[in-house]
């Protein structure tokens, strides 16, 4: 049954009537205060270090109010016995408010899907899921759009000890209408004592996103720059494709 989910969601290419106009809800890896509009969706496949895949697909059910689901694993590309993640991950996410001249937007959501190969041992991702998370965006008009982002989030993969709050935060910048450089900082306070993964430098991640008429992105991406890790430390060269359309 996981197979055929991570299957049926492959398809990111499929032509469309209308166009649809993406928001973006992510950066890299933390979310953003984007939304989906109603009658719209969003899927993305994610390639990553060891082999790995990630699906997803997002849905809006009104302009406040989205959904999705994710599934993937390791060892999908290449040789050897596929690493299934354990299940699926859920992702919803609410609206408060709209961005105004002097208040960014602000988002509450829960996202159980993390990133990187899943450790049984502790029950986590590499890199946990944001579980609740709260986040504010709030765009700019310099020299094309700047975007920056804030927030907070409290993970439920606490296997390894640490129950702490985490903090992130995000920056998008367009260089012409197709071409923008995103890059994200995650605290990485959750993920420091005990058994956890994180040496305690933060996950800083960075990229470049070019974006096709409005309804196609292609994220070229560079993760953990700063090689915070105490057993996998290197910088992983990752790309991520996303696709939008209108029902």
């Amino acid at each position: 049954m996981k197979k055929l989910i991570f299957l049926l969601m492959l398809p990111l290419f499929a032509i469309g009537q209308e166009q649809a106009v993406l928001e973006p809800t992510t950066l890299i890896d933390v979310p953003t205060a984007g939304m989906l509009i109603r009658g719209s969706y969003q899927m993305q496949l994610r390639a990553y270090a060891e082999g790995g895949l990630l699906s997803a697909i997002d849905v809006g059910i009104s302009n406040r109010f989205m959904i999705g689901i994710s599934y993937g694993g390791t060892n999908v590309l290449g040789r050897g016995k596929i690493d299934w993640n354990p299940q699926p991950g859920v992702h919803i996410r609410y609206r408060l408010w709209e961005e105004q001249l002097t208040m960014p937007a602000l988002v509450l959501g829960f996202h159980s899907q993390g990133y990187g190969a899943y450790i049984d041992s502790t029950n986590r991702y590499l890199v946990k899921s944001m579980g609740l998370f709260a986040v504010g965006s709030k765009n700019f008009n310099l020299l094309g759009n700047l975007g920056l982002h804030g927030g907070l989030n409290f993970s439920f993969e606490r296997g390894d000890g640490d129950k702490d709050i985490n903090f992130f935060i995000g920056v998008d910048k367009n260089i012409n209408p197709e071409l923008a450089l995103i890059a994200e900082y995650n605290f990485a306070i959750n993920d420091t004592d005990h058994r956890a993964i994180g040496s305690g430098e933060g996950y800083l991640n960075a990229g470049v996103r070019w974006t096709f008429a409005g309804k196609l992105e292609i994220d070229f991406l560079l993760r953990n720059i700063l090689k915070n890790k105490n057993e996998f430390e290197e910088i992983s060269r990752e790309i991520k494709i996303t696709y939008a359309e209108i029902f």
